[in-house]
């Protein structure tokens, strides 16, 4: 059993081609700038039985072609790495491409068997560069369990899209950008980073929970300072993408 909170049929931002996505509930994380904050308790969801999604799967491979699959998002998808391992494992059975969008902090045993054996490719969230920046904007400390996540997943040689939310005054900063470039340099599995401009689309979703939303006067980038972004991280990536 797996416990989600939504699932998206073709989507066409969480990973290669047309992808079913199920965003699972629950996330240790809070940050600042989360579009989908009723994702972070664990209680809530429902529960769906393996087969139910695979089922689900199997009915979109049409629409798949070669490049499409299922992404499993969140929240956060590796706190249920458990019970993603027989997911998976039934996703391959299937021929089916299998992705994970995670913010990198559990890594566990459950976590390097379902990367090690069934996850085609991983996209792993940057939140930031300093430990100061990721405790700011998470709630949490460690931004290192992050790095470690990266440096488990190089060594498996498999594919990897690092992912990295631009906000003005906070993420944004030259010396940030070039700190994560040179961080992943030298990189053999990283085959882009996509970065996402900073919205607020998620605010009425906070304020649904009751929660306070810290970054309101935080303002979106100018096109200008995307360009900046892509030209810095393009000496270091091959591919740079704009969400």
């Amino acid at each position: 059993m797996l416990r989600v909170h939504s699932i998206e049929s073709f989507g066409t931002h969480d990973g290669p081609g047309i992808r079913l996505v199920v965003f699972l509930q629950g996330c240790k994380l809070k940050c600042l700038y989360c579009h989908n904050p009723d994702t972070i308790e664990n209680s809530g969801g429902m529960e769906y039985e393996i087969e139910e999604l695979v089922k689900m799967a199997i009915r979109m491979k049409p629409y798949f072609r070669q490049m499409g699959g299922v992404t499993v998002s969140g929240g956060e998808p590796l706190l249920q790495a458990k019970e993603l391992i027989p997911f998976f494992k039934r996703l391959k059975e299937e021929g089916i491409h299998t992705n994970v969008d995670t913010n990198g902090r559990v890594l566990n045993n459950f976590t390097k068997e379902l990367l090690d054996d069934y996850a085609d490719l991983v996209m792993l969230d940057i939140k930031h560069m300093t430990e100061e920046g990721y405790e700011y904007l998470t709630g949490r400390r460690l931004k290192e369990t992050t790095f470690n996540f990266a440096a488990y997943r190089e060594a498996s040689g498999k594919n990897m899209w690092l992912r990295y939310v631009l906000i003005p005054g906070i993420t944004n900063k030259p010396e940030l950008l070039h700190a994560m470039g040179k961080h992943f340099k030298d990189y053999k599995t990283i085959e882009k980073i996509e970065i996402q401009p900073y919205h607020k689309l998620g605010i009425h979703k906070w304020e649904a929970l009751g929660w306070e939303y810290k970054l309101k006067d935080a303002r979106e980038n100018t096109p200008e300072e995307i360009a900046e972004a892509k030209e810095i991280l393009e000496k270091y990536f091959k591919e740079v993408k704009i969400n």
